[in-house]
């Protein structure tokens, strides 16, 4: 039996292991299990895979992505450039790490875009950020980080109580790369002025539970365009798997 897995913490949110199951069963792949590996500190990691020597893919979730490369024997070249990983191949205890969310979020993304998003804001500066980054690097779409803290090095980053009236008209694409608003914290959201948005607007959300997390209601109620980050995380689970074979 070949085992695929999730490690993060926690994993109660986990989209991996439903999604899995339910492609074995529906694709009649019955020589393979997806198990969650809910550790608590990251250096558990090795000992994780020196003990299950079934183990031939993981992915990788908050708040791992970063932390976990330097266990890895190799990582491919997107996933060193980005400096994340949520994918991870093993082939005879050899571990090679890649970064499925970019394609996940390109494939996601591209439909909605039109002329007027060429410049961005990205609500979150973790793992999931940077692949973020990438892509929008890779579409030459103009980007500002958002964080609680400013580093006055960094001409990219500013905090979310510099947000402004011009900022917020001139970056139409927003992209909220946080855990915030995931169930049960429903009632939360990042800290953006939303009375500013307008129906120029797309709010891109990489939660999707719930569906409609309270940085895309009140985007809607601008008349905002909106996208959750289920779509995302078909992709990226769908590359990760053509990895893993």
């Amino acid at each position: 039996m070949r085992t695929f897995g999730l490690i993060g913490y926690p994993l109660s949110h986990s989209f991996s292991q439903k999604y899995f199951k339910k492609k074995f069963i529906r694709e009649n792949i019955s020589d393979c299990e997806f198990k969650n590996f809910p550790i608590e500190n990251i250096n558990e990691f090795p000992a994780l895979i020196k003990n299950n020597s079934a183990l031939c893919g993981m992915s990788v979730t908050i708040p791992y992505k970063q932390s976990v490369m330097k266990y890895l024997d190799a990582t491919d070249e997107t996933a060193t450039e980005v400096g994340a990983v949520n994918c991870i191949k093993i082939k005879n205890y050899i571990t090679t790490g890649y970064n499925t969310d970019v394609f996940g979020f390109e494939q996601s993304l591209r439909p909605l875009l039109k002329h007027r998003h060429n410049k961005a804001l990205i609500l979150g500066t973790g793992g999931a950020s940077k692949a973020i980054q990438y892509v929008l690097r890779k579409l030459k779409i103009d980007f500002l980080l958002v964080s609680r803290t400013k580093n006055k090095e960094e001409k990219t980053k500013i905090s979310y109580s510099e947000l402004n009236k011009e900022i917020i008209c001139s970056h139409l694409l927003i992209i909220n790369a946080t855990p915030l608003g995931i169930f049960p914290d429903i009632n939360n959201c990042a800290d953006i002025p939303y009375l500013l948005l307008s129906s120029k607007h797309l709010l891109y959300d990489l939660n999707y539970n719930p569906p409609e997390t309270l940085f895309l209601k009140k985007g809607k109620e601008k008349n905002a365009e909106i996208k959750n980050g289920i779509e995302m995380l078909y992709h990226q689970a769908e590359k990760s798997w053509e990895i893993w074979q």
